[in-house]
């Protein structure tokens, strides 16, 4: 019994199927470049709301150390920055770290002087809240956690 084999890979495209892949790619390629214009404009807005806070902004570029700037803007301890990295346990790490993002979001907004409802405007839309903290009017009160803390009894 013989076989034949076709090692041959090449394929035809059609101008139709090549008209595809391009269209494709430009929409990926416009998809990106939208994508990195937000990420840079919400890291603009980072940095300008860590100097309202007195602290460095080029902090904002650097990754897990500028979680922890937030929290000390935030009057929250340091060791906080674990509770964020509960995401890499599934289902109940989400959960977890999702509640902790909230409550960092409440303490920001009540940082700068601001209620829970702009607390909210943070969380389902910080492309919005971001830009109106960074480049409003808004100053820094200080940290909300000892802020709303009573002093302790002598």
């Amino acid at each position: 019994m013989e076989y034949n084999y076709n090692y041959d890979y090449t394929t035809d495209l059609s101008t139709a199927d090549a008209g595809v892949m391009a269209g494709m790619m430009a929409f990926f390629a416009a998809y990106f470049l939208v994508i990195m214009a937000v990420a840079v404009f919400m890291i603009v807005c980072m940095w300008k709301i860590f100097v309202k806070a007195g602290k460095p902004g080029w902090a904002a570029l650097v990754p897990v150390y500028n979680i922890i700037v937030l929290l000390e803007i935030v009057g929250r301890p340091a060791w906080w920055v674990l509770l964020f990295f509960l995401s890499v346990i599934p289902f109940v790490g989400w959960i977890g770290a999702m509640i902790v993002g909230v409550i960092v979001m409440i303490d920001l907004a009540k940082s700068f002087g601001k209620d829970t409802g702009f607390a909210i405007l943070l969380i389902l839309l910080p492309i919005v809240g971001y830009p109106m903290l960074a480049f409003g009017k808004d100053e820094y009160k200080g940290p909300a956690v000892t802020a709303a803390t009573p002093p302790a009894a002598k």
